[in-house]
């Protein structure tokens, strides 16, 4: 029997463009990050909103999908597992950086017109598919030496 469950499931729009790098090892990794909303009427009947961002990192073939087919303000929807990693700063602070690291994404919402249309081609498409929704990948995080990555 499991002795624990983690899991992050989250629909967000991207606040920046894709980030993509190489770790030495070549392995491609993209980091996004993800704005979700919450909205609630208070008990003065007043509308609240609440905005957290969340820090998304995608691997390998999915993360270069992201990177491919991603931009600043998509609705995406990523599943995953939560980490928090401790590293160093610059200046020698020891700090935590909690990501989540998607296995899934689905890219939600209609085409996009903008102007960075003509250097992207179209995203797979599941045609003829009834049903269930395309995913655009699944993989698991691959396993690596942290001193491996180059950020």
């Amino acid at each position: 029997m499991a002795r624990g469950l983690n899991k992050a499931i989250i629909i967000g729009s991207l606040g920046a463009d894709p980030d993509m790098k190489y770790a030495t090892s070549g392995t491609a990794i993209c980091t996004l990050s993800v704005a979700t909303n919450e909205t609630w009427t208070d008990k003065q009947g007043q509308k609240q909103e609440r905005t957290e961002w969340h820090r998304v990192k995608l691997f390998d073939k999915l993360a270069e999908i992201a990177n491919e087919y991603l931009r600043k303000g998509a609705l995406v929807y990523f599943e995953g597992k939560i980490r928090t990693d401790k590293y160093t700063d610059r200046e020698g602070v020891e700090r935590y950086a909690t990501s989540i690291l998607a296995n899934e994404m689905q890219m939600l919402g209609g085409k996009r017109e903008d102007s960075n249309a003509d250097r992207r081609s179209e995203p797979p498409t599941n045609a003829g598919r009834q049903d269930r929704p395309a995913r655009q990948h699944t993989q698991d995080p691959p396993d690596f030496p942290e001193d491996d990555i180059p950020f």
